[in-house]
């Protein structure tokens, strides 16, 4: 079985790990998740590394959560139980990324859907490639995003829209909103994520994590961390609604595969894998 998550060192002081599913555009199931936290939390004390770059196998950076997995199983680490305990655990487990010590960049190409976004939203700095896709789909029939990041990240007129549409935006938009911090063309992602990490190693890593932590103490003291960890229990309420129900339970009534589902669900907005060639 190949590693959920290979690690290479492309430059001195930058690890780099690559999410290797890419038969499954690198869907997120526990295993993955397990050795990207295992990987990340070892950069963190290496004194050899300074920077951490996440990106994805294959055609694309990451479609979410993988549906057809049984996620309740295997967790990476303990979360309180009871209604919600999936989006406060994967919660917890981004906000785990943002208190890391050490800068993590995401490097996105392809399809960024769902927990996909809320992995890159996790890191400290995002770049895109100009064609990459990026949403929250699961907003159409399901429930509001595990992390709510949308109105800190873009504002709160787009973040209304990609919320009642589901609609996904690309690389170009996704830096014009404030999702990312530039948007190149997809054959020269790699070296412009290269030339961030190589001026970020500069710094030494004791003030780097201060600047770090500075900005994130900023959004904290807005409120941030705490209206996203809220935003779990408005998901929760969510999976009661009929129409979540109905859905979410044919998943498991029904048989039909999740790649059939998915696609019931995004037919009429004729786009992700609906959308015609």
């Amino acid at each position: 079985m190949a590693d959920p998550v290979l690690v290479d060192t492309p430059m001195p002081g930058v690890r780099r790990l690559t999410l290797n599913r890419p038969d499954k555009r690198n869907a997120m199931n526990n295993a993955l998740r397990t050795a990207l936290f295992k990987a990340l939390e070892a950069h963190d004390v290496d004194p050899d590394v300074k920077l951490t770059i996440i990106r994805g196998a294959g055609p694309a950076f990451c479609s979410g959560y993988d549906l057809s997995a049984n996620n309740k199983v295997g967790q990476p680490f303990h979360s309180a139980g009871g209604h919600g305990q999936w989006s406060r655990h994967v919660v917890e487990g981004w906000f785990r990324i943002w208190d890391l010590a050490k800068p993590v960049i995401a490097q996105v190409h392809g399809y960024c859907l769902a927990g996909g976004t809320e992995l890159a939203t996790a890191c400290d700095l995002v770049y895109v490639a100009e064609d990459a896709q990026i949403g929250y789909p699961p907003v159409r029939l399901m429930s509001p995003p595990d992390m709510q990041f949308h109105p800190w990240m873009m504002g709160m007129r787009h973040a209304m829209e990609a919320m009642l549409t589901g609609d996904s935006m690309t690389g170009i938009e996704a830096a014009e909103r404030g999702f990312a911090n530039r948007a190149v063309p997809l054959d020269r992602l790699e070296a412009e994520v290269l030339s961030v990490a190589d001026r970020v190693t500069k710094l030494p890593s004791e003030l780097a994590q201060i600047n770090k932590r500075s900005v994130h103490r900023a959004m904290e003291i807005m409120g941030m961390r705490a209206a996203i960890r809220s935003g779990t229990e408005i998901q929760a309420l969510a999976f009661h609604t009929e129409a979540s129900k109905e859905y979410m339970g044919r998943f498991r009534r029904d048989g039909a595969s999740v790649s059939k589902l998915l696609s019931e669900r995004d037919e009429t907005f004729g786009d992700y894998r609906t959308r015609k060639k």
